[in-house]
């Protein structure tokens, strides 16, 4: 009745038409990215905030809570740009690729 998945990068549940609970819980460092494979494609999540979700059990069915939680993103921003990676620096300190 409930399956857990990633990483997408995302948070987003989907109730599926059978029931089922599809929870993405988002992520907790990377907000943002850019690939070629298998084809050119953008995630963003748009907040650098770390992302996660507590689900639990209740008597009603599955209950989904999405936490988003601020850390230190601009170190790790500096830390990308340092290894020169502006394109992850960019998505670590604003969640959106530039």
């Amino acid at each position: 009745s409930l399956i857990l998945c990633g990483p997408t990068h995302i948070a987003r549940a989907v109730r599926l038409r059978d029931g089922r609970l599809i929870v993405n819980p988002g992520s907790v460092g990377s907000p943002g990215y850019s690939y070629n494979v298998p084809h050119p494609h953008v995630v963003q999540a748009g907040t650098p905030d770390a992302r996660y979700a507590i689900v639990e059990l209740t008597p009603a069915g599955w209950n989904v809570s999405f936490r988003h939680v601020p850390y230190d993103h601009r170190a790790m921003a500096t830390l990308a740009r340092a290894n020169g990676d502006t394109e992850f620096a960019s998505a670590l300190a604003t969640g959106w690729i530039r």
